[in-house]
């Protein structure tokens, strides 16, 4: 191999996407981890270097009308967990340290099993880590979702701030735990 055919391996390689490099490409299971580390599938999400795009599972869930809203929702015991589609726009991007559009794309709020609508305040958001094996990890965080009732100010799509999470107590919650792999 010539010496500019290895300079532009080399050089492509050093170009790959680090998503790709930590193991984030192609279709990835999304679960919903109970308290007892039972999961429930809930969709996909396929990566493309940075890009990505999830699917939820349509059969995982049940249609719901609530506060005059169409929902998604699992059915639990005590609680339904309900997805919440983010209402702004994001880029669907990812980075070895920002996987920000994906927490987006996985919102829920829960509400009682026998309550008829919702309260926004009762969100759920899922902190996601990257673990060396190339998993995504999701931690409960509580989070009041009317904040993202309002368009969020030009030119900010990602309106949640730290001070907006709240780290949950897991034994509080029917799906503490999120995993895709």
């Amino acid at each position: 191999m010539s010496k500019i055919l290895k300079w532009m391996a080399c050089f492509a390689a050093l170009l790959a996407s680090p998503a790709a490099a930590e193991g984030l490409e192609g279709a990835k299971t999304i679960w919903l981890v109970d308290g007892q580390g039972a999961r429930i599938e809930i969709g996909a999400v396929r990566f493309r270097g940075r890009a990505y795009q999830v699917e939820l599972k349509d059969d995982a869930f049940t249609d719901h009308f609530l506060s005059m809203r169409p929902f998604k929702c699992l059915e639990g015991p005590d609680r339904h967990w309900c997805h919440v589609p983010y209402p702004h726009a994001i880029q669907r991007r990812i980075g070895p340290d920002d996987l920000t559009d994906l927490e987006y794309d996985l919102l829920f709020v829960w509400k009682g099993a026998a309550d008829y609508g919702i309260n926004m305040w009762n969100g759920v958001y899922y902190r996601l880590t990257m673990t060396d094996r190339g998993t995504l990890t999701g931690q409960l965080h509580e989070v009041d979702m009317d904040v993202l009732s309002l368009p969020p100010q030009a030119g900010d799509m990602r309106p949640l701030s730290a001070d907006d999470l709240h780290p949950a107590d897991p034994d509080s919650h029917w799906l503490p735990g999120l995993v895709i792999d």
